[in-house]
């Protein structure tokens, strides 16, 4: 096994309270298109804007119900990969655990993580535009050219999301900020760390004493300030971490 890995591994099982934030890269193992991936082909020619802000909605709110679907049918097809699948197993070893994610599918609640905090919220949830009154779509309304009306006021149904423009749920920024501020280790995971404010959190967590351990394919700015860089696929990189976490806690 890689030295650097064995090293991680020793890094977190000497910690006692373990933050974990993931990006795009990790979902993108199991097939999900990036936001920007899930623009190319029929919807190339849209601009993000269009397709994921409260002006594009407003203005052609069929559009982007569609847009939404299809990404929707292209999540559900998608399966937890081994990334997904480790850091289940991780949260399930270490003393403290919580993941935080700016995904928007529920594939590591798939793969049995439990304290998980959505920063972006959820492509499976649905709530009015207006009233914000949670909404269970019916086959019907998801083949559907436009979004359903709301059951409590009228107005439309729109993706729990977050979109351009819009602020992220302060409860979750505000829990994942504390535990970045509390914890003895993040563990940064195929995000690219330029989208804030959750760029913010691997600073907050160096800030106050923490290590830092940064997976991704490529080098990037939380690689700059992190204890160790551990280059590869999570799904590659993850599984090998989370057994030499479990061989050093028996003693192997």
């Amino acid at each position: 096994m890689r030295n650097d890995i064995v090293e991680a591994a020793r890094y977190l099982c000497s910690a006692s309270a373990v933050v974990c934030l993931t990006g795009a890269g990790v979902s993108a193992e199991s097939g999900v298109p990036t936001f920007r991936d899930a623009q190319t082909g029929l919807w190339s020619r849209f601009d993000a804007e269009e397709l994921a802000s409260p002006q594009g909605f407003e203005r052609d709110p069929g559009l982007v119900w569609r847009w939404y679907m299809g990404r929707l049918g292209q999540l559900e097809e998608a399966v937890p990969n081994p990334g997904h699948t480790a850091l289940a197993q991780l949260e399930g070893i270490c003393e403290r655990f919580l993941l935080v994610t700016q995904n928007v599918d529920d594939l590591h609640e798939q793969a049995g993580s439990v304290d998980v905090i959505h920063l972006h919220g959820s492509l499976l949830d649905f709530r009015c535009v207006s009233c914000s009154a949670p909404h269970n779509l019916t086959e019907e309304q998801r083949r559907a050219d436009s979004p359903p009306a709301c059951g409590v006021c009228g107005d439309l149904v729109r993706p729990d999301v977050v979109w351009f423009g819009e602020g992220l749920p302060w409860e979750a920024v505000e829990t994942a900020a504390e535990a970045a501020q509390a914890c003895d280790l993040m563990l940064v995971v195929g995000t690219s760390g330029l989208v804030y404010p959750a760029a913010q959190l691997p600073l907050i967590a160096k800030q106050a004493g923490a290590k830092v351990i940064d997976v991704n394919p490529e080098p990037g700015p939380v690689s700059s300030i992190a204890d160790l860089f551990l280059q590869g696929k999570s799904g590659e990189i993850l599984p090998d971490l989370a057994r030499a976490v479990a061989d050093l806690q028996a003693g192997g």
